[in-house]
């Protein structure tokens, strides 16, 4: 007779209990991980002087220039205009 203790479904409940466990602390050890790096990143650029990325006032014009360029472009399809 089998003892209740050994029962099949008992040891595969079990076992698939202790598998999820370990999964999700191995998934949740990672997640920490991931989040430790990005604060680190942030920590460096908060830290990192803007200086070697330019002036935002001059990414922002270039961008607006882009743009305007952009919408010309769209007028002229619209109007049949061929560039």
């Amino acid at each position: 007779m089998i003892t209740p203790f050994l029962d099949p479904t008992l040891v595969t409940a079990t076992s698939g209990l202790i598998a999820i466990i370990v999964i999700a602390a191995a998934l949740l050890r990672g997640w920490q991980g991931w989040l430790d790096l990005k604060r680190q990143e942030l920590g460096q650029s908060a830290a990192r002087p803007a200086a070697d990325e330019g002036s935002p006032i001059g990414t922002a014009r270039i961008e607006l220039a882009d743009l305007k360029e952009r919408i010309r472009k769209l007028e002229a399809i619209a109007s049949g205009v061929e560039l």
